[in-house]
């Protein structure tokens, strides 16, 4: 499954956080952006366990990282 994860990051850690979060096994790409969310990140995962572990264990113990929203997407 695919997921997109909206990233809020910390004022001077951006660049930091970022390439820790690209080292993570199954983040496929991020892109910084303008607005609400600082960063997002393209994800693959072969279960919903599995992207949970990944967000709440890995990306979300990264310094620098205050908050995510993840989008999980479907095939309807």
């Amino acid at each position: 499954m695919i997921a997109f994860v909206l990233c809020k990051l910390v004022a001077g850690l951006e660049q930091k956080a970022v390439q820790q979060i690209k080292s993570i096994h199954g983040v496929k790409d991020v892109y910084m952006t303008f607005g609400g969310w600082d960063a997002i990140m393209v994800t693959e995962s072969d279960t919903i366990d599995k992207l949970s572990g990944l967000i709440v264990r890995e990306v979300r113990g990264i310094h620098g990282v205050q908050t995510t929203e993840t989008l999980v997407t479907t095939n309807l």
